[in-house]
């Protein structure tokens, strides 16, 4: 059967796993997850959807695999028959409206489109992404946390599992990979629509300070400041990047109190 010609790299920002170890310990920790339909966004070459159709037949998992590569996809379709559904699909806007769990080996340069899409959804209950290291890093508030992490903290917990060394993919990059799980909080540490949450976090990281408990009184008010840095335990010093979920979720109740 003859196959369109595939688009490569260049046009995807694909780096195909060929290190095998990589997608079995994705795997395993997917295999620890509480069984739901799977949904694996950016197949490529089927390295990893391979790894989880072999998931164990007793706790069923239903895979989907979405690949925008015409020529890629109707290569995993021969190969993987009627055992997973595959998909043409652009990762970015592959609908999130049912319960699912999402696994990708993530196009580095997709990286960010995908996290905003997949965090304002509402349905999936956990994440497994393979990600630019410094990218997951960030994302799991290694050394300090960034604003999009902090703007999503009370719905996510965010978690650096592993780092994947570039001389597993091929083409190999120029940096290494990160395991990143996601998950979605059973109870929320803030109640409520995120948009006002979140506007505080932008207006906390970008304010005028010496630090953030002063960033915080000049917005909200020192009283406010004073006492939410200790109940938390926030020093004079501490930076937006400093702070934890429950500073943050802290914070949040502290203003919605002082503006009622």
């Amino acid at each position: 059967m003859q196959h369109p010609r595939p688009l490569g790299r260049h046009e995807h920002g694909q780096n195909f796993l060929t290190d095998p170890t990589v997608p079995a310990a994705l795997a395993a920790v997917v295999a620890g997850w509480e069984p739901r339909p799977l949904l694996e966004l950016g197949a490529g070459d089927g390295a990893l959807t391979a790894a989880l159709s072999r998931l164990p037949a007793d706790r069923p998992r239903p895979l989907t695999a979405v690949e925008l590569d015409p020529y890629r996809v109707a290569r995993l379709r021969e190969r993987f028959g009627d055992t997973v559904r595959i998909r043409r699909g652009d990762l970015v806007w592959e609908p999130l409206d049912r319960p699912v769990d999402v696994v990708s080996n993530v196009p580095f340069g997709l990286t960010t489109p995908l996290l905003r899409r997949l965090l304002g959804a509402s349905h999936w209950a956990h994440a497994l992404l393979l990600l630019q290291w410094e990218v997951a890093r960030k994302r799991a508030a290694v050394g300090g946390t960034t604003a999009l992490t902090a703007r999503w903290w009370p719905w996510y917990e965010f978690r650096l599992l592993d780092r994947v060394p570039a001389r597993a993919f091929r083409p190999v990059p120029s940096v290494d990979a990160g395991v990143l799980e996601i998950v979605r909080r059973d109870t929320p540490l803030v109640t409520g629509a995120p948009t006002p949450y979140q506007r505080l976090v932008d207006t906390v990281f970008t304010g005028r300070g010496r630090g953030v408990v002063d960033v915080v009184g000049r917005r909200y008010g020192r009283v406010t400041a004073a006492r939410w840095a200790a109940s938390s335990g926030i020093g004079r010093r501490a930076l937006p990047r400093d702070l934890g979920p429950a500073q943050w979720a802290d914070l949040a109740a502290r203003v919605t109190r002082a503006c009622r």
